[in-house]
């Protein structure tokens, strides 16, 4: 009986030795990133999505997209009827969310961009981000063209949101959602660098319904 429970604890002892080597510390997070990280509101029915606004220049040169969890009715009704809802953090090192992180942030809400006129809706709110869902760095990307890519973010109910790999300037920043279930190209070339939302529609006749959910191009512009 005693030599049974001596293998048992040797065992546990190992076992806790190894999950310790195996554990590295997170890296120190970087002071450049903190900062009031704009984003904008999308919904699908009850769903809600935070995007961030991407600069080229650091800390906000990224594309990120998150689930939100909310059961705040009056900002998810406010979402779904708009057509720009935009939030103000109060200041947040970034890279919580490039780590995947799930946050807690209290938020300003504008009906518009809050950096463009928008009007205060809602007044230090708290929104918890859930689930990274996308996340490019725009540290190396492709220079400006006719040629478009997006990439393909899978919902729940084979519902699917795209979302433009921005270019170097003039270039613009777009979320689509699909709601059909259907295979079509998400790569193929436009008129310009820049093209209008209805070319890009058009270009993706195949792919079913579409659900237009945000679309920039003042922040990427030469």
């Amino acid at each position: 009986m005693h030599k049974v429970l001596l293998f048992t604890t040797l065992i546990l002892i190992n076992t806790l030795l190894f999950a310790a080597e195996d554990t590295v510390p997170a890296e120190p997070l970087d002071p450049q990133y903190m900062g009031t990280h704009g984003m904008v509101l999308v919904s699908h029915n009850s769903a809600l999505y935070a995007s961030l606004l991407p600069q080229y220049k650091v800390p906000q040169n990224v594309q990120l997209l998150y689930r939100v969890d909310s059961k705040y009715i009056p900002l998810i009704q406010m979402v779904s009827d708009a057509d720009l809802v935009t939030i103000k953090p109060k200041p947040f090192n970034l890279q919580h969310l490039m780590r995947a992180e799930k946050l807690s942030l209290n938020v300003d809400v504008y009906l518009g961009h809050y950096q463009r006129g928008g009007l205060l809706t809602m007044q230090d709110i708290e929104l918890v981000l859930d689930k990274q869902l996308y996340l490019r760095i725009l540290d190396d990307i492709a220079p400006a063209s006719i040629r478009r890519r997006y990439d393909t973010v899978n919902l729940a109910h084979d519902q699917r949101i795209l979302i433009h790999q921005i270019q170097t300037a003039p270039s613009y920043d777009q979320l689509i959602l699909l709601l059909d279930n259907v295979s079509c190209a998400t790569q193929f070339n436009t008129t310009s660098a820049v093209p209008t939302p209805n070319e890009i529609y058009l270009k993706l006749a195949y792919c079913g319904s579409i659900k237009p959910l945000y679309y920039e191009s003042q922040d990427f512009q030469k």
